[in-house]
């Protein structure tokens, strides 16, 4: 009983800050296990500080407990396992050199690696490579307005919808954001097909034959009234525009830049340190 208390004490006392007093004087342990020692301000550092005291011993119980099980597990290989297979120093040592070398590499590319991706850059590689961009899915740039089966302005937007012309997408949006239950007119932009589908319940059996074929369409469901307008679609496995690839087509070229960067680096520091003779090869 008289430990729980001194324990519960002890914990009181590290929830509450007074930290910098025990780093003072002596490391106080909160837990032992085969000779291992848990200390009160290693426990502090793994409890969110703004816990109550309640949850926080609930917690600091809960690790100690799980501390307590792993250095069991720990103690159990260390007396089971052969030498060699505790022996892991070349593979901390290989670990920590690719972190030392990725740390390295990370603040080079941060002071010297040139971002800014020009349009020109990504025209002349999409060009260049245009027959590996391949769409996986039919693409369609469209329109559409979901309106209430009462709505007062239908003829207005079937007449806006419908022009064989082009849109006149100012007017539309001005009248879709007063009397539309929702709609969509960025037509510059290119949706998947299947994406539209999943928003505007069209029947479509065959896309090809459909979208040939219509460009306008116009229909009811549910006691709405759906307008949609086809400005342009690509099918499954044409060439993908460069619209969709470009942000792609920029980190392909960041990317090459950077494995540029470093092994030019890389053959720079060699021939320097060649030119200082710091290595040798017998």
């Amino acid at each position: 009983m008289r430990k729980t208390w001194l324990f519960l004490a002890l914990l009181t006392l590290v929830l509450t800050g007074c930290v910098d007093y025990m780093r003072q004087s002596e490391r106080m342990v909160v837990a032992e296990c085969y000779g291992v020692k848990l200390y009160a301000d290693e426990l502090q550092d793994i409890l969110p500080p703004d816990l109550s005291r309640m949850d926080s011993l609930t917690q600091a119980n809960a690790y100690i407990d799980s501390w307590i099980h792993r250095q069991i597990l720990i103690h159990q290989a260390e007396i089971n396992l052969p030498a060699e297979q505790l022996d892991f120093s070349k593979q901390l040592q290989d670990y920590r050199n690719s972190l030392v070398i990725y740390a390295y590499e990370t603040q080079m590319i941060e002071q010297y690696l040139d971002t800014i991706v020009s349009d020109e850059e990504i025209e002349a590689y999409y060009e260049e490579h245009k027959e590996s961009f391949q769409l996986r899915s039919t693409m369609v740039r469209v329109a559409y307005v979901i309106l209430d089966e009462n709505c007062k302005q239908m003829k207005e937007f079937k007449k806006l919808m419908s022009d064989r012309d082009t849109l006149d997408l100012t007017q539309l949006d001005a009248l879709a954001e007063q009397d539309a239950v929702a709609s969509y007119l960025d037509v510059d932009n290119w949706v998947r097909l299947d994406d539209f589908l999943a928003k505007v319940p069209i029947e479509i059996y065959n896309s090809e034959s459909f979208l040939k074929k219509n460009r306008f369409v116009t229909f009811e469901k549910d006691d709405f009234t759906y307008m949609v307008r086809f400005e342009d679609y690509l099918l499954e496995k044409s060439v993908s525009p460069i619209e969709i690839e470009k942000e792609g087509i920029k980190d392909i070229l960041l990317l090459k830049r950077k494995k540029e960067l470093l092994s030019q680096m890389s053959v720079g520091l060699y021939e320097k340190a060649k030119k200082e003779k710091v290595f040798e090869i017998y």
